[in-house]
């Protein structure tokens, strides 16, 4: 297979090695705005290079694209794909609004394509095996839900205008690991914020500190925290609490916490420093599945319409902090 890739930052740079090493892929073909940077990273994998990321989507150039380019490229570059008759990766979101990804899902649906969007999360180990715990009976009736998402430090001053805000951002993985983990849909959202850090979030009117309650459709509550400053580490973790058992996902060696109880010296090892050191093996898994489904076949493991989802309490969420009061998806919901 010949396989095409926009994007030669740090998470494309990983996927294009990845790729690279593959036996059933015959060629990877790299582009990016940043010529230079492509070309390295080309060099590096052993790769060829495209001049365009338009190059890439001429018929019959390649037979998938995988997309990893800046946000606001997302929507033109999957569109590209989809109408050149390839199958689709790209990082999570699809577009940066909730019309964009409407249109992007419209497109998608009338080509009747193959689009992967990458919720990584979805292939890490712990969040599989507690998918599977619920789904078999071992925890019993689901009765409670908590997740949380914290950042060691937060991110440059300058990426918080354009970002959506830390529910769109960065909570949008968990939105999509709630309902992927437990089959549920949400309803309605309730969030609060603060800002405890830079002036920077207030002033783009976002916050560095977050907390929503989550009501799915079985009646089962979801709560959430988040925050930019978690100076112990990089804490990722979701609970699942049934009548029968208690499962915690990303409660391992290096996970950021410490014991005030006498003689406990759990974990042992060094805090998770960042997402990516964390999620490395899920991002390779990702690929990995990608390609086996441009091999041989068969539905994406999360679509356009998973990730529409998605951001719809994303969005829920932003509002009822502005706005506090509880907020329907319903509300927000587009006309498909």
């Amino acid at each position: 297979m010949r396989i095409g890739l926009v994007g030669t930052g740090r998470i494309g740079a990983s996927h294009a090695a990845v790729i690279a090493s593959r036996p059933e892929v015959s060629e990877l073909v790299v582009a990016d705005a940043d010529t230079e940077r492509a070309r390295a990273v080309a060099g590096r994998v052993g790769a060829s290079l495209a001049a365009t990321a338009e190059e890439l989507t001429a018929p019959g150039a390649i037979d998938a694209l995988v997309v990893t380019a800046a946000t606001d490229a997302h929507p033109a570059l999957i569109t590209a794909g989809v109408r050149a008759g390839i199958p689709v990766f790209c990082e999570k979101p699809v577009a940066p609004t909730v019309a964009g990804t409407v249109e992007v899902l419209r497109a998608v649906e009338e080509a009747d394509a193959l689009v992967h969007i990458g919720f990584q999360r979805r292939f890490d180990a712990g969040y599989i095996r507690a998918r599977a715990a619920l789904r078999d009976g071992e925890l019993g009736t689901l009765h409670r839900v908590h997740a949380i998402t914290a950042d060691p430090a937060p991110p440059h001053a300058s990426y918080i205008p354009t970002s959506g805000g830390i529910f769109r951002d960065c909570h949008v993985h968990d939105f999509d690991i709630v309902r992927w983990v437990t089959g549920r849909e949400v309803v309605d959202v309730y969030a609060l914020g603060s800002n405890r850090g830079a002036d920077f979030f207030a002033e783009a009117n976002d916050v560095d500190n977050s907390v929503a309650l989550l009501r799915l459709d079985d009646g089962t509550l979801a709560t959430l925290h988040g925050s930019r400053y978690n100076g112990g580490g990089y804490d990722v973790r979701m609970e699942l609490a049934g009548d029968r058992a208690t499962i915690a996902v990303g409660l391992d060696e290096r996970v950021p916490l410490r014991s005030a109880e006498p003689g406990t010296a759990f974990p042992a090892q060094a805090a998770w420093p960042d997402f990516w050191t964390r999620f490395t093996p899920a991002y390779e898994a990702e690929i990995v599945a990608f390609l086996q489904l441009v091999k041989d076949g068969g539905p994406s493991p999360c679509g356009v319409a998973d990730a529409l989802e998605a951001v719809l309490i994303a969005e829920a969420a932003d509002r009822s902090r502005r706005e506090g009061r509880p907020v329907t998806i319903a509300e927000v919901r587009p006309t498909l």
